[in-house]
């Protein structure tokens, strides 16, 4: 009917015992051996880290050595340079200015414009452009001066041939370095006669 067990002989008490006993020793020897594995590969991997770190630190004494600072003063330099940057940076800035400045100046002086007037003459033919524009006013100059049927010939045939070098700086733009040097050369040697011809009209020899 179910209504009692059958209670275990003390054979089966004794083996089922053993079985338990031998199961736990060989769990713990598993973990044992899974902690022996897992201690193996962190002192591995420490090892690893332990080598990077020597491996950095006898890098930078080296560094150190052929500048002729130690490590300790190589640190502390770039500590201070970290304390002065945003002292310095803005009077880098303000140096960065000036000194743009004073280009831009020699630039346009060199072109015979005003520094304000860089930003309209720009490329490779920049300065063609600028001796162009000038020749150009010198032109209207003498136009506004003298109304004369001969001198307004004489300043209509010097701006046609000031536009053809416009149209020719422009077309240098695009042209291999080689290319576009001896289109310039002749150019300035054209607009030489020209300037030439122009100081001649105002008397200048």
């Amino acid at each position: 009917m179910g209504l009692f067990k059958k209670r275990k002989t003390r054979a089966t008490r004794r083996a089922e015992a053993k079985a338990l006993k031998h199961k736990a020793k060989v769990e713990a020897k598993l973990g044992a051996r899974n902690d022996r594995k897992k201690m193996r590969g962190e002192a591995k991997s420490a090892k690893k880290v332990e080598k990077a770190q020597l491996a950095t630190l006898k890098a930078q004494e080296k560094a150190a050595e052929r500048t002729g600072f130690s490590v300790g003063q190589v640190r502390r330099y770039l500590g201070i340079a970290r304390l002065l940057t945003p002292v310095l940076a803005p009077l880098a800035y303000r140096g960065a200015v000036i000194v743009r400045g004073q280009l831009d100046q020699q630039r346009a002086a060199k072109m015979g414009i005003a520094t304000d007037e860089l930003g309209n003459y720009t490329g490779h033919g920049a300065q063609l452009s600028a001796r162009i524009a000038g020749a150009e006013r010198s032109a209207n100059d003498i136009a506004a001066q003298f109304t004369d049927a001969e001198t307004a010939r004489f300043t209509a045939a010097i701006r046609g041939r000031l536009t053809e070098l416009t149209t020719a700086v422009r077309a240098a733009e695009q042209m291999p370095a080689q290319r576009r040097k001896s289109a310039h050369q002749a150019i300035s040697a054209e607009l030489d006669g020209i300037e030439a011809d122009v100081l001649a009209r105002l008397g200048v020899r």
